[in-house]
């Protein structure tokens, strides 16, 4: 083997390297210095990333198993910011009393969920990606059990890690299907052995795969596991798993509809699919207005964005990958800006419902400014991003040009602003309702705020901001024929 090929995986040996310095800093570094190994992992993946927007090395390695492009390249950096923004949020939390011991294995099973992320997004072979896929699926399930103390934490653990065996075998069995039918696992390889096929074992492959990427992406009825999931794990986990391993889902998801199955999905499965979508963001707007608990409320948010992403997949071209990428990169500003709110309210009262919030504008301004503004992005209030996040994957979905497609986006439409009347119950107990606030003054860390401030900026930048999607285009176009097998 021609070991050059590895210098086509600048992005995954440069986290590698991040990985094992944290590593070394963990094992070797005196007691004395272990509360400053946060620190160091956040100024250390902030380092990486610097250099990790610089572009190099794309190309197929590995006989096709592995492709670096400008599309792969782009999403990388979007959820190393999500990964980036969590570390920021977690570093005063896991020097806390009850997570100080294991604070090192919380920043190398993060570094390590990511490669596999990373993994799933250049695959190009099925067996690169289910590796990927383990990857970033199994140490999930002991972050979720970190706080090995609380009974939630242990009950969201089991929950994830038996949801996520199960998904992986039904996915695996599809894949088993399909490479009876063709004799290969390489994508290109699988899409051209089943062009003009109509056989039930391919339809029944579709379905397995669909459902296996379904329970990453939190779809409906793959769905069931997320909210009690979301609620009991670590804050810090939960902000993670919401906005990161969605979006290297989404768009592996994207991948493997476009290149592997092509005009197998859409003569056959897209229609499901679109009911899919429907089901997925009016169900995850409905059960987010009966929830009081703010963690089971973007859950079941979180499950409706998954469906407003998912608009970008079904489009399936150029215009719709170019939407559901930036939708990815202001959904990390938005629910992170959300999540690091709760997380400091947590931290320092244990409090995470809704009327615990009322009355917070007058002890705490600044947290309620920034949650504020999550919301008004998350629901598509302008002018912030979230806006113009809505916007572009709406016209992205329509960029397919059939009236089923504008039927789909008049649902969504609908559905955003039923999602504005929950997203504005939390603006109006921070702003509007006059009961005695039950939090008090809260002093977060420098580094919360720091975070807090980024993910602002991002919600407010990013919609000002046009060229960045611009920008996301040109590198897909420039990625090459993509959608060559659509």
């Amino acid at each position: 083997m021609d070991y050059s090929q590895f210098l086509l995986m600048p992005q995954e040996i440069g986290l590698m390297l991040v990985f094992l310095l944290v590593f070394i800093y963990d094992t070797f570094m005196p007691a004395r210095m272990q509360r400053y190994l946060p620190l160091f992992a956040t100024i250390v993946t902030a380092l990486y990333a610097v250099l990790a927007f610089i572009p190099a090395g794309f190309g197929i390695a590995f006989g096709g198993m592995f492709e670096h492009n400008a599309a792969t390249w782009v999403m990388k950096n979007i959820i190393l910011l999500g990964l980036l923004l969590v570390m920021l949020q977690s570093v005063k939390w896991s020097n806390s009393e009850f997570v100080s011991m294991r604070r090192g294995e919380f920043y190398e099973l993060l570094l390590l969920t990511l490669f596999g992320m990373y993994l799933m997004i250049s695959a190009r072979h099925f067996l690169l990606f289910v590796i990927g896929l383990e990857t970033a699926s199994l140490p999930m399930a002991a972050l979720a059990a970190f706080e090995k103390r609380h009974y939630e934490s242990r009950e969201a653990a089991a929950k994830y890690i038996f949801t996520a065996v199960f998904s992986s075998a039904v996915f695996m069995l599809g894949i088993s299907f399909v490479y009876g039918m063709s004799g290969s696992l390489y994508f290109r390889e699988i899409a051209t052995s089943v062009v003009g096929q109509q056989s039930p074992l391919l339809i029944a492959a579709i379905a397995f795969v669909i459902a296996g990427v379904g329970y990453k992406l939190s779809l409906v009825p793959f769905h069931q596991w997320t909210a009690d999931v979301y609620q009991g794990a670590p804050t810090a986990v939960t902000s993670y798993l919401s906005v990161v391993s969605k979006g290297a889902a989404a768009f592996a998801f994207m991948v493997i509809l476009v290149q592997v199955f092509g005009a197998a999905y859409q003569a056959v499965w897209q229609w499901i699919l679109y009911a899919v979508i429907i089901l997925t963001i009016t169900l995850g707007n409905l059960f987010a207005m009966r929830q009081r608990n703010l963690k089971r409320f973007l859950a079941y948010s979180s499950i409706s964005q998954a469906g407003y992403i998912m608009l970008g997949v079904i489009a399936a071209n150029e215009v719709g990958m170019t939407s559901m990428i930036y939708y990815v990169l202001v959904y990390i500003f938005s629910n992170l800006a959300a999540f690091g709110v709760v997380a400091v309210i947590e931290r320092a009262t244990a409090r995470v419902t809704i009327d615990d919030y009322n009355g917070l504008f007058r002890t705490n301004p600044w947290l309620a400014f920034t949650m504020m503004l999550a919301m008004f992005s998350l629901g598509g209030i302008p002018p912030f991003a979230g806006f113009f996040s809505k916007f572009f994957i709406f016209v992205g979905a329509c960029s397919t040009g059939s009236v089923a497609i504008y039927v789909l986006v008049f649902i969504a439409l609908v559905n955003t602003i039923i999602s504005l009347y929950y997203y504005l119950l939390v603006v109006k107990a921070m702003f509007i309702r006059q009961d005695d606030c039950v939090v008090p003054y809260i002093d977060s860390h420098w580094t919360e705020e720091l975070a807090l401030t980024v993910s602002v900026l991002g919600i407010i930048a990013i919609g000002l901001a046009s060229g960045i999607y611009a920008f996301i285009g040109q590198t897909v176009s420039a990625t090459g024929p993509m959608f060559a097998t659509v």
